[in-house]
């Protein structure tokens, strides 16, 4: 699997942003000269993410990298993730930054490779995405790091998709869903119409109307079992997408209900994962 790459100009600005004009302590202890050598490696088991970034990060400061695993592996624990060689000053200069990159993208990739192996074990065809409720500046990172762990963007932004809110509907002077779905469709045909609804009654009077994907919005299992069951009667039924709340610990439950789709936040929150790096002088 080829996943996309941060651009460049954006792993200069995480450079910039810790080594904006010189690493003092190198400079003081007069050592950026010397040779060294830096090793990554995985200190538990995780889902690896933007060690692509990390080496470009290294080689941008000066480095040489050896990558030895790529976005999406799962590494057992001890696992080598890249040996770099250069001048003390480009491996002290890239050091933290790469780290950091890595511990975190491979949390939020680590922590959706779960959410998408426990619904998967019950219902292989589910999907698992993620929302743009990433931490601001993230978004890139965040990509890549859900796409590692096995899961797909839900919508990278406003532009994309049309999904249908209480918030929107709030708006229209009287909410009749027929008549809406139908200015929805005349209007961009191509799109899915998707609904994000509060109850079953809610649901049910939006499938009947057309939506293509009823988004349930912290629904117990028990309620999306429900609505799945009635749906299925539907001559069209409309997919079932899962929000609010999803987890590692209910992901199974959600998929032995019957949805179809699974909307998660929980992997951006993720605790990074821990990378040793070890760093020393060679001769």
């Amino acid at each position: 699997m080829i996943l996309p790459l941060l651009p460049d100009a954006v792993l200069d600005e995480f450079l910039a942003d810790d080594v904006a004009l010189l690493d003092l302590t190198t400079h003081v202890l007069a050592i950026g000269a010397k040779a060294g050598r830096m090793h990554f490696s995985a200190r538990n088991a995780m889902t690896v993410a933007c060690v692509e970034e990390a080496a470009h990060i290294i080689t941008r400061a000066g480095g040489i990298v050896d990558l030895q695993t790529r976005s999406g592996d799962a590494l057992a624990k001890g696992a080598s993730i890249l040996d770099a060689t250069g001048s003390a000053q480009a491996l002290l200069r890239a050091w933290k930054v790469a780290q950091n990159l890595v511990e975190v993208a491979s949390g939020i990739a680590t922590a959706t490779r779960a959410i998408v192996d426990a619904a998967r074990a019950v219902k292989p065809s589910l999907g698992v995405v993620c929302t743009r409720k990433n931490a601001p500046g993230t978004k890139l990172m965040s990509l890549k790091a859900i796409l590692a762990g096995g899961a797909t963007p839900h919508r990278l932004g406003l532009s994309e998709t049309i999904l249908i809110f209480a918030e929107h509907r709030s708006f229209l002077e009287a909410t009749q869903p027929k008549e809406t779905i139908a200015l929805v469709r005349q209007a961009v045909a191509e799109k899915k119409i998707v609904v994000e609804v509060g109850s079953v009654d809610e649901a049910l009077l939006w499938a009947a109307a057309g939506a293509d994907v009823i988004q349930t919005e912290k629904f117990s299992a028990q309620d999306v079992a429900t609505l799945c069951r009635t749906l299925g009667q539907f001559p069209s039924k409309p997919h079932v997408a899962v929000a609010g709340g999803v987890n590692t610990g209910n992901a199974g439950d959600y998929a032995a209900a019957g949805a179809d789709i699974l909307v998660t936040s929980a992997p951006y929150w993720a605790k990074p994962c821990d990378v040793a790096v070890r760093l020393v002088a060679v001769s």
